[in-house]
């Protein structure tokens, strides 16, 4: 019996969280930061009346939120400005219209819930803004509608300048504004490759609307951290396949004085799309295709394409001339690279959303070892399907 009591208690308590001791110090330290200058900075504006209230006790619980947890919903910006603020006029107005406070208290509570899902501006702490404004004694009530800017518009924007400066500044992205869509580089309505398969947008949508409730973590961050474990499930199945297994070690590259005829005979001899760019040093500092051929050959239709292309490659043979004469002038500099011991299917979204069709490899020194192509991933792609069929 007592055994089977002590396993129902142990149910109750939540599992252990998964943030390590640094986020849980920042945590603490940010409450410490915002709440002393919020204090601070409240009692030198409102003045050095001991009896004024410069700080509510809300701005504990908004600590929380902002500094704790600033990835939700429940503590961006609008939610803690909108919330406490529209919190405030109900309360207030709660007091003043109900006589009796209790009834007051249970209006204003059920009354901001209601204007912050109206708004969208959800913000638990504003729920205690609410009562604060109903049972916060004469002092409070004798504020009447100032208590909605001072102290709590003020309080709730000197905590929030707070968590803007302390959450950027020790590395967490605040506000944490929804991503927009990656979009179609062709400008067409399909949506990203890796988007067509797996956990799609619409299938989110439809087990959050069936699921009917409100959720402390935005949709975008839930979608993220859906397609990673989706991913994370991949990368196991795949046994560790690492860039070295399936790369091209037999590398032909050119350099940053490489001219352009010998590129170009490179790409016509191997039957090529991309060479990468090294120093001496075999470190990659770049790649060039036959896209940037025709790009600073300024082929923009058929007419014309062979000429401007032996125009661009032909050696001018003058010692200063302002035409392009070798590869490093017409290279792509920002380049995509692999490391050797990299899992391959980091390389997916690479190379179907961001259309990368080929990437070199480097090994920990940033020595250029290999190439890794679409052709590449998609036969480790169908070599691991076919095994995991058989």
């Amino acid at each position: 019996m007592v055994l089977s009591k002590l396993k129902l208690l142990l149910r109750i308590v939540p599992a252990p969280g998964l943030v390590d001791r640094y986020e849980k110090m920042r945590a603490c330290a940010g409450a410490l930061f915002g709440i002393v200058l919020t204090a601070l900075c409240s009692y030198f504006i409102l003045g050095k009346d001991i009896n004024a209230a410069w700080l509510i006790a809300p701005m504990g619980a908004s600590s929380v939120l902002l500094f704790a947890v600033p990835a939700s919903p429940l503590a961006q910006p609008w939610s803690i400005m909108g919330g406490n603020i529209i919190a405030a006029i109900i309360g207030v107005t709660c007091a003043k219209f109900v006589g009796e406070p209790i009834l007051a208290a249970g209006l204003a509570a059920a009354f901001a819930i209601g204007a912050m899902f109206a708004f969208r501006c959800i913000h638990p702490p504003s729920g205690a803004v609410a009562l604060t404004a109903v049972l916060g004694g004469p002092a409070v009530h004798a504020m009447g509608y100032d208590f909605v800017l001072i102290p709590v518009g003020l309080n709730s924007l000197l905590l929030l300048l707070t968590a803007l400066f302390f959450n950027n500044a020790t590395g967490r992205r605040y506000p944490h504004i929804v991503q927009p869509d990656r979009g179609n580089k062709h400008n067409t309505k399909d949506v990203a490759p890796t988007a067509r398969t797996g956990i799609t947008p619409e299938d989110l949508d439809v087990v959050l609307a069936r699921y009917n409730q409100v959720l402390d973590i935005s949709r975008d961050d839930l979608e993220s951290i859906m397609l990673q474990t989706e991913m994370q499930a991949y990368r196991r199945r795949l046994d560790g396949t690492k860039c070295a297994d399936i790369m091209s070690k037999d590398v032909i590259y050119v350099e940053f004085g490489t001219e352009l005829a010998e590129a170009w005979r490179q790409f016509k001899s191997h039957d090529l799309t991309a060479l990468p760019v090294i120093d001496r040093g075999r470190r990659v500092i770049g790649i060039v295709t036959k896209a940037d051929f025709l790009k600073h050959a300024e082929v923009d239709a058929h007419e014309g394409l062979g000429r401007k292309l032996v125009n661009l490659i032909r050696p001018s043979l003058l010692s200063h001339t302002e035409k392009h004469e070798v590869v490093g002038q017409i290279m792509t500099k920002e380049v995509y690279t692999a490391n050797e011991n990299q899992s391959i299917v980091e390389l997916v979204p690479l190379m179907s959303d961001s259309e990368v069709h080929q990437m070199p490899v480097i090994d920990d020194d940033n020595r250029l070892v290999g190439m890794i192509t679409q052709t590449d991933m998609i036969a480790a792609l169908f070599e691991h399907s076919m095994a995991e069929a058989i």
